[in-house]
């Protein structure tokens, strides 16, 4: 009971803290546009870097078998392609090479001093295909390398196909649309003593243009999960649910700033306790 009360109170401080954030931003309106910032799956940009500081506190191991919090942050390097193949066809090529620094538990580091590392990096390629102005679809996969060894990564290779499709909004403004996304991430090989990952995730994103180049978007990142592999830490049922969202603006020459919040509704399957993220993205 006291945990859903938290949960409670953790929703309506999110709620809060967006309205009023909302207030300080210009309201949305037919004339704003190009407030692409690189970061819409089925429009990319010819090239994209991004740079990508996430902190996140999330259920561990702790000593003599209890339930402690472990604090991952996490500075991320990534870098778009996109390829035009034919009229009306995509393709979109990402790479990311994570670096972390965690203070987990363990034999070794049983003061759980902060380690730093380099994480699981991974390649992705996505086939975009846009059937009008207004409808666009996708599909393809990433393949996740064991980089990060056993402090730093899962200890698995993984891959993680996904299909997604977006609908433009031009009723709202010019660049809002709803672009859902579904990738199911799965281990086939590596350490065979590290959990196998069976889990479906999910991101309905919402994203409406406002002026002045602002940008807000619901559920912006794949957080909602339903794990079908072995448990993790914690974990009571199958489904993640956090309330995610994005506030951004693009910035002159290309560039783009936004932050994000993610905190949990139901956590049965308990992925984070709280994640925020800044992202500067760079297109050329």
């Amino acid at each position: 009971m006291s945990e859903t009360r938290a949960q409670a109170r953790s929703w309506i401080a999110t709620c809060l803290v967006l309205a009023a954030m909302l207030q300080t931003i210009p309201a949305f309106s037919q004339e704003a546009g190009g407030t692409n910032a690189g970061e819409d799956f089925f429009r990319p940009p010819t090239n994209l870097f991004q740079l990508i500081t996430t902190y996140r506190t999330a259920p561990a191991n702790g000593s003599n078998g209890t339930v402690t919090n472990v604090t991952t942050g996490t500075l991320d390097f990534r870098y778009d392609h996109a390829i035009d193949l034919a009229p009306m066809w995509i393709l979109a090529l990402r790479s990311d090479l994570p670096v972390l620094a965690k203070n987990p538990f363990s034999s070794d580091n049983p003061d759980r001093n902060y380690l730093l590392g380099v994480g699981d990096a991974d390649v992705q390629a996505v086939l975009v295909h846009n059937l009008s102005q207004r409808l666009a679809v996708g599909f393809g996969a990433r393949l996740i390398t064991p980089t990060g060894g056993d402090t730093f990564g899962s200890g698995k290779w993984q891959v993680m196909p996904m299909v997604g499709a977006r609908y433009a909004l031009w009723e709202i403004s010019p660049s809002s649309y709803l672009e859902p996304v579904l990738r199911y991430d799965a281990s086939f090989a590596g350490d065979p003593t590290r959990r196998n990952i069976s889990d479906l995730q999910i991101a309905p994103t919402l994203n409406i243009g406002l002026a002045d180049q602002w940008y807000v978007s619901l559920f912006p990142s794949a957080d909602i999960r339903i794990n079908f592999g072995d448990p993790i830490t914690g974990q009571t049922g199958r489904l993640f649910l956090p309330f995610d969202f994005r506030v951004g603006r693009k910035l002159d020459g290309g560039a783009a700033l936004s932050f994000e919040l993610g905190v949990p509704i139901i956590k049965d399957y308990p992925v984070y306790n709280i994640k925020t993220q800044v992202r500067f993205n760079q297109t050329f």
